[in-house]
């Protein structure tokens, strides 16, 4: 597959992209066939109307499958296990009380969305959302109102903090390939999240998630609710926090020590840079805060050692559906790379002779449409137009807005070829007609908004030129 070249042309791929979305709509939505079911044979079936070698699609399809549960499994099911403990304990039920008193009922959404932006700002959105889970279900049943109300804006500004700014892995990489300053992208990407997440996100979330009101998922609420061991009050709010923010530090130190590296201030085999690197992983992150939360939440309290076992192998079983879904519409979207689409795309987006920032957020969007993952949407569009951008002579801070015009695009309208969709859409309980009202038009309003934000960063750089 290295060096496999698709003998079709852009509008063959197209079409054939296209055809399989449909199919695949129709399929789960029209017929009610299971999403991992219709998206393996439409993955397939896609595969080889693209022309990928026969003897290659298996490899696509495994890896496809594989890389995303790398990616998502691990971290899903760390966050409910972390969710479960928090949730058994009362720890869960004393950090809701405590932001419901404060803020009151009405503005708990408001609340949960910029405890999020903050919690967002270093950690990956997986990892985020999973550990912000349980207090989001927590205050959905003690306020009502069903569960979107709570999660849509916690959720979109998680997101809003990943796709826009650095240490997130997309943000990073425009910044490098843009020729932009990583400092002066955060600065001011931060200066266009918050209020893209306000104007974009917040309102709309709280709006569709008053019309469409769907039950807090037992997710986090499956086995064993009682033991005679326990012992003691609910955890207090400040001990949920610092379970909280264990994993944020962690990240944060992994963040700064390869940030060190990078740029040789440090020695990149000193132990002290090597360690915070490996604990401050995600996944290793999470496994720690888990294991903490162990011992805090229920060791320490009294709880006997089989009850634990059984509540964390509780905690796994409802997760199942997620994780293979989500894997399976990781293959799908790896299938449409594979074909070649987004080369044909940006080969032919390459030469619009638009504006630079209007190309960038085009071809990033398109890109996205159709491949359905961020990443890789990100590293094809700036690869395809991050000469052009540096040979524009921009200022620096016309280069971030083109950075963050590229992250807006990167954000536009995730479907059925988007892992995200899928994960976000069963963690919730939503069918696909409704994840694709709330979660996809979220998503496409933080482009939207992101975009003539940062449009207008550019305008006033060139004035202020």
């Amino acid at each position: 597959m290295e060096n496999w070249t698709s003998p079709l042309g852009t509008g063959p791929l197209l079409g054939i992209a296209l055809g399989a979305i449909v199919v695949l709509l129709v399929a789960i939505i029209r017929f009610k066939i299971h999403p991992l079911l219709a998206l393996t044979v439409v993955s397939a079936l896609t595969a080889f109307a693209a022309r990928i070698p026969a003897d290659a699609v298996l490899d696509v399809l495994v890896d496809g499958f594989g890389e995303t549960l790398g990616e998502v499994a691990l971290l899903v099911g760390l966050g409910a296990m972390f969710g479960r403990l928090a949730e058994v304990s009362g720890a869960a039920g004393a950090l809701s009380d405590a932001l419901v008193s404060r803020f009151g009922d009405r503005r708990a959404p408001f609340a949960l969305g910029v405890a999020s932006l903050l919690f967002g700002f270093p950690i990956f959105f997986d990892a985020a959302f999973m550990v912000m889970l349980p207090i989001i279900f927590t205050v959905a049943r003690r306020v009502g109102g069903g569960v979107l109300v709570h999660t849509l804006p916690a959720a979109a500004a998680l997101s809003t903090m990943h796709v826009f700014l650095p240490p997130h892995p997309g943000a990073v990489a425009s910044t490098v390939l843009l020729g932009g300053d990583v400092g002066l992208v955060v600065l001011i990407g931060v200066l266009v999240a918050v209020p893209t997440w306000y104007l974009g996100a917040y309102f709309y979330s709280v709006w569709i998630g008053r019309r469409i009101v769907l039950p807090v998922p037992e997710l986090l609420t499956g086995g064993p609710q009682t033991d005679d061991d326990e012992t003691g009050p609910p955890p207090r709010p400040r001990v949920v926090v610092g379970l909280l923010l264990l994993p944020l530090v962690l990240i944060f130190a992994n963040t700064l020590a390869a940030t060190l590296a990078d740029t040789g201030a440090v020695d990149p085999e000193a132990p002290w840079v090597v360690l915070p690197q490996f604990l401050g992983a995600t996944p290793v992150a999470l496994l720690i805060t888990v294991l903490v939360a162990t011992w805090v939440l229920a060791t320490r309290r009294g709880r006997r050692a089989a009850f634990v076992e059984d509540l964390l192998d509780n905690a796994l079983k409802p997760i199942a559906p997620v994780v293979f879904i989500t894997g399976a519409g990781g293959m799908f979207g790896a299938v449409l790379i594979a074909s070649g689409i987004g080369d044909a795309l940006a080969g032919t987006l390459g030469a619009t002779g638009l504006p630079v920032i209007v190309s960038v957020f085009l071809v990033a969007a398109i890109l996205r449409i159709a491949l359905g993952t961020a990443t890789v949407t990100i590293t094809t569009a700036a690869g395809l137009l991050g000469a052009s951008v540096v040979e524009a002579g921009l200022g620096p801070v016309q280069t971030v807005a083109v950075v963050l015009a590229l992250a807006a695009g990167s954000s536009i309208f995730p479907h059925v070829n988007d892992a995200s969709f899928w994960l976000l859409g069963r963690l919730l309980g939503m069918d696909v007609p409704t994840t694709f009202k709330t979660w996809s038009v979220i998503k496409t309003l933080i482009s939207l908004v992101g975009f003539a934000l940062s449009c207008v960063v550019f305008v006033l750089a060139s004035l202020a030129g």
